[in-house]
């Protein structure tokens, strides 16, 4: 995997679901038990976590914001930041899936 497919992947799921409004942000999927925000949030700290990784610096909690609508520039910025610590294809194909994975959650 490559950083282009990472970012791919991501726009793919910020214009699924960067217009959404807050109702359909606590809406919870079919079949699912968390909201639409916390899967993206979910998502969110996984790929900071892999950053950090990345970097060779510990893990932290990425703040949750009070307002849903906030989660596409979060997710934005920890996937650059990722993007920017040059990890390997390993790393870049399971950011990769748990972007895919969130999407089909969605």
């Amino acid at each position: 995997m490559s950083a282009a497919e990472l970012d791919r992947a991501v726009g793919l799921l910020v214009r699924q679901v960067g217009h959404w409004q807050q109702p359909r942000w606590t809406a919870v999927p079919d079949g699912g038990g968390a909201s639409r925000a916390d899967l993206v949030y979910r998502l969110v700290q996984e790929i900071a976590d892999l950053g950090a990784d990345a970097e060779g610096r510990p893990r932290r909690p990425v703040p949750r914001l009070p307002n849903d609508l906030a989660l596409v520039d979060q997710l934005r910025v920890v996937t650059a930041d990722l993007v920017a610590a040059g990890p390997s294809e390993g790393v870049l194909a399971r950011a990769v899936n748990d972007v895919t994975a969130t999407r089909a959650a969605l």
